[in-house]
């Protein structure tokens, strides 16, 4: 049983990272939706993760390797 706490309304990837709370990966999804570049529309009900996502891509595009060490994007990405 891991130690680490749960994210409870907490949409920063960066804060969610860093500070070590519970992440469940989906950085395999988030590589292809920035690799498959198309135009997307978030349309999901409140508290559903969109904010979550969004600050996940933000970090992505920003180039913030070490925030994505041990995830699967970690490996997915060669050209940071």
């Amino acid at each position: 049983m891991s130690n680490k706490i749960y994210p409870i309304d907490i949409q920063n990837f960066e804060k969610i990272r860093r500070d070590g709370y519970f992440y469940v990966d989906k950085t395999a999804l988030v590589y292809q939706l920035a690799k498959s570049g198309s135009y997307y529309f978030l349309s999901r009900p409140r508290r559903f993760g969109k904010s979550l996502l969004l600050s996940t891509l933000e970090a992505y595009f920003e180039g913030k390797k070490e925030l994505f060490a041990g995830l699967a994007i970690g490996q997915l990405e060669k050209d940071w």
